[in-house]
């Protein structure tokens, strides 16, 4: 595996790759990797002849009181995994390498990114969208790798693509999950042993709505509360920032759930914000 740190770089290389013919997968993450990672890495690099992976903690995605300066940082671990999984290429560039003068061009999508995780966090999905169609721009003609965990995220991430034309196919991939049910997150890593007990209660709450659903409920508000009733059960648990019950297409809530639905929602413990989501369909 070559560990590459600039733009000109990493493109010199995968041209070459595709004029011998060979197709690219990229799995791109801000570092701190965990099976969850992994599993795209591995994807990358077995459903495509050549396996890269982008390892950037991306400043735009962080709102001022975020945990940017928090957030984990752990390369030598990082690139052993990504190694481990398959990849040929790593590409960690520095925050100058990606964004050398003030950024002035901002990548923003309306609709999708407008309610829930694009409520609490109004500049999170901005900061996303410009990275990632950097890197789209920096890989070129790929197959890109997401987890299903940030569902708000790949939703985006699709319609941008469609949208600007990217030579890019978007892949989602399942959540990979502990074994007791929590989705693996590198925020993970800072729960305290009592709020990484009570975590999981976040997925069983979903799993309730699910349920519930697949029982023949079909009222969305009926859904939310018997999510939000098991969330409570945890005393550790804050008010959740969200409990959603949506089109997964649109991520509107209908009146009345049929079809592809999605259950969204993202939980405090502590100073840790943890969002999950599963998937259901109400025939």
């Amino acid at each position: 595996m070559e560990i590459l740190h600039t733009i000109s770089e990493l493109r010199s290389h995968l041209d070459r790759e595709r004029a011998d013919g060979k197709t690219i997968g990229f799995a791109p993450t801000m570092g701190a990797l965990h099976h969850g990672h992994e599993s795209l890495m591995v994807a990358a690099s077995t459903m495509c002849n050549v396996g890269v992976a982008s390892i950037f903690v991306n400043p735009l995605q962080f709102a001022p009181d975020e945990d940017l300066d928090s957030y984990p940082r752990m390369l030598d671990e990082d690139a052993a995994k990504a190694e481990a999984a398959g990849i040929e290429y790593l590409f960690v560039p520095s925050v100058r390498e990606m964004y050398p003068e003030e950024n002035w061009t901002t990548v923003s999508l309306r609709v999708v990114t407008e309610p829930w995780e694009g409520s609490s966090r109004p500049t999170h999905f901005a900061g996303v969208a410009t990275v990632v169609s950097k890197l789209f721009n920096i890989v070129g003609p790929c197959t890109a790798y997401f987890g299903q965990k940030d569902y708000q995220q790949l939703a985006m991430l699709r319609r941008m693509t469609t949208d600007l034309n990217f030579p890019v196919d978007v892949k989602g991939m399942p959540t990979v999950r502990e074994e007791d049910g929590l989705a693996m997150s590198s925020r993970n890593l800072r729960l305290t042993p009592e709020h990484r007990e009570q975590a999981p209660t976040v997925q069983r709450a979903l799993q309730a709505g699910v349920t519930a659903i697949e029982g023949g409920e079909r009222d969305p508000a009926a859904v939310e509360a018997i999510v939000r009733a098991i969330i409570a059960t945890a005393p550790l648990a804050a008010e959740p920032d969200y409990i959603a019950v949506v089109d997964a297409a649109s991520l509107r809530t209908p009146e009345i759930l049929s079809g592809e639905i999605r259950l969204l929602t993202a939980v405090y413990f502590g100073d840790v914000r943890l969002i999950d989501n599963v998937g259901v369909v109400a025939p």
